[in-house]
């Protein structure tokens, strides 16, 4: 499954049905809707399927993916969406995201030794046909970590594997702690690590990356150029079901059997990936236009009636969230720099912004309960990880306007200005998607007016997604706080998106408390489960205290699936990199 966060469009997020446990206990007691889980099936009716046919799903977005087809340089959903048929990771997982024997590969952890073992196995082929090595793993390693790449993905938490530090530095040429007993076209991969971490046997846990790159088929591209790459953008190739037939840039991908892949031929002739704006989606529900769609939310009603269709759905690991620029990312350093001086930079305008929110009434509104406010950031299906105890930012403007009282926030005329008695006027950027994007965040922008702040939206209107995430992850300056999206890893460890040393942490906020308790919650204690889930939960306390990230809603995700196709599961052991595994999925016989 999920190997690292990924970013997702605002507003997209949709509907669903089950509870999910990561590593943790059940809990449906809370105030996630999880109640009504029992509404929606999680899979599709299982039948025998026959070989042969066509599907068509839509990928919904309102602006083009942006079509980098690698997963060590890919971080927006839609590409990863449209990549899903071909691009199969190294581990399967059971229905708990522990990883297994099933899959590509076989990972081994031997804690005396500090070591990670990954054996390929054979027959796992490219598409060209070429056996996937030790070297292919060793060279998303480097994809990640080499500065000219610029990715996006390197993290701190990788310099838990010995030399990667060194790597990413500029200092070694080659990451020491991987090892290839059988050399470079050998199938077993030794990860020599400091230490290993109590994540570490399940999928998404951000230190071990469970994807392979071809390089026998990259290695002539220099790593400044990898990602506008013709061999990532439009002959990519992968060692998952499907092969690239046809990409029509920013708008569809068409794939056909691989006839090398390791589980044999599967069963359908062609997957059709097309872009459709949420806006149409109701429609092309309605007209059966694709077999495979995502309900809008705040369409249900319109489509719940749809014959032939059946509705497969879940809880989702995501959720959206306000968030406040405090800092900058120091690419020199690898850390980001918090600016004890940035306008947002005082806990109490952050929590007096997120106490005028509306959020619950708002969402219910729009999308009949099938988006529902959050109280923290780690969400519900996380099991006991999750603190229920935290009610989080519940509406309320007369505690607002307290807090900016007393923290000398006085208005002056229409407006509140900032303590040292400077106008204040807040730049706000919100991200386009379906339509109801524009009314929340213009009733939201109400809601601050209402405390007397002067929020004004970042060009004027909402800014379509590309635009959106260019700002957000280069620290525009016009830029003070925004509203996004992300779709989490299965291991709940909060280092890759909020710790110092990770770029996706776009608060860019750093604090000894918040590395102290992120260290904590990965440190060689929390192989005691109590241990991990008490500091989970302090965590959870302080990111509410602090407001530097402020969760939103998470929504129900609801497919409409064409009902002659089984396989379609969101059961844990029937996904692969959040996606389903499309070897299993065919029309009925």
């Amino acid at each position: 499954m999920k190997k690292g966060k990924f970013l997702s469009s605002v507003g997209v997020v949709t509907a669903a049905a089950l509870t999910l446990v990561a590593c943790g206990k059940s809990n449906t007691d809370d105030n996630s809707g999880a109640k009504t889980a029992n509404k929606f099936p999680i899979a599709t009716p299982a039948k025998a399927v026959k070989q042969g046919g066509t599907i068509k799903i839509a990928e919904e977005t309102d602006t083009p993916f942006t079509g980098v087809f690698n997963e060590e340089l890919q971080m927006d959903q839609p590409s990863a969406d449209v990549s899903s048929p071909g691009q199969e990771s190294l581990f399967y997982v059971d229905d708990n995201y522990k990883i297994n024997d099933k899959g590509p590969a076989i990972l081994r952890l031997d804690r005396k030794a500090n070591t990670a073992t990954i054996t390929i196995k054979k027959g796992v082929k490219w598409s060209d046909g070429k056996q996937v090595t030790a070297k292919d793993v060793e060279f998303a390693y480097e994809i990640i970590a080499n500065k000219d790449t610029n990715s996006q993905r390197y993290s701190d938490q990788f310099n838990v594997i010995k030399g990667m530090k060194e790597y990413h530095e500029g200092k070694a040429k080659t990451i020491s702690g991987i090892e290839m007993p059988d050399g470079e076209n050998g199938r077993k991969v030794v990860l020599h690590c400091t230490e290993l971490k109590p994540g570490m046997a399940y999928t998404g846990n951000g230190y071990i990356w469970e994807d392979a790159a071809p390089y026998h088929y990259l290695k002539n591209v220099p790593f400044k150029k990898l990602e506008s790459s013709d061999q990532l953008r439009k002959n990519p190739i992968f060692f998952g079901p499907y092969k690239v037939q046809k990409i029509v840039r920013g708008q569809s991908v068409t794939w056909v059997p691989n006839k090398y892949y390791w589980r044999g031929k599967p069963k359908l002739d062609k997957v059709i990936y097309q872009v459709v704006s949420p806006n149409s989606a109701s429609q092309a529900i309605k007209s059966h236009k694709f077999d495979i769609i995502q309900v809008i939310n705040s369409q249900w009603k319109q489509v719940k009636d749809t014959k032939s269709v059946n509705f497969v759905a879940k809880i989702p690991l995501q959720y959206n969230y306000l968030a406040f620029k405090v800092g900058k990312w120091d690419a020199k350093k690898s850390k980001n720099v918090m600016n004890p001086k940035a306008k947002m930079n005082n806990k109490a305008l952050r929590q007096a912004m997120a106490y005028a929110m509306n959020t619950d009434s708002v969402y219910k509104h729009y999308t009949d309960g099938l988006s529902f406010q959050i109280p923290t950031l780690i969400p519900s299906p996380f099991g006991d990880y999750y603190d229920k105890s935290i009610k989080g930012y519940t509406y309320n403007i007369k505690k607002a306007n307290q807090i900016l009282d007393k923290a000398g926030y006085k208005k002056k005329g229409k407006w509140r200005v900032q303590p040292n008695g400077k106008p204040l006027t807040i730049h706000f950027l919100a991200m386009s998607g379906n339509a109801i994007q524009q009314p929340i965040d213009q009733n939201y922008i109400q809601q601050w007016n209402k405390i007397g702040l002067n929020v004004k939206l970042v060009g004027g209107r909402l800014t379509e997604f590309n635009s959106f995430y260019d700002k957000v992850q280069h620290d525009d300056p016009g830029v003070d706080m925004f509203i996004a999206g992300w779709t989490l890893s299965d291991e709940p460890s909060q280092q890759q998106m909020y710790s110092e040393g990770t770029m996706s942490n776009y608060s860019r906020f750093v604090t000894p408390e918040n590395n102290k308790l992120l260290q904590e919650m990965d440190s060689q204690k929390a192989f005691n489960h109590k241990y991990r889930v008490q500091k989970f939960h302090e965590w959870q306390k302080y990111m509410v205290d602090q407001a530097y990230v402020v969760p939103t809603v998470n929504s129900y995700q609801i497919d409409a699936v064409n009902d002659k196709i089984t396989g379609y599961s969101y059961k844990p052991s029937h996904m692969n990199n959040d996606h389903h595994i499309w070897f299993d999925i065919g029309y009925a016989k």
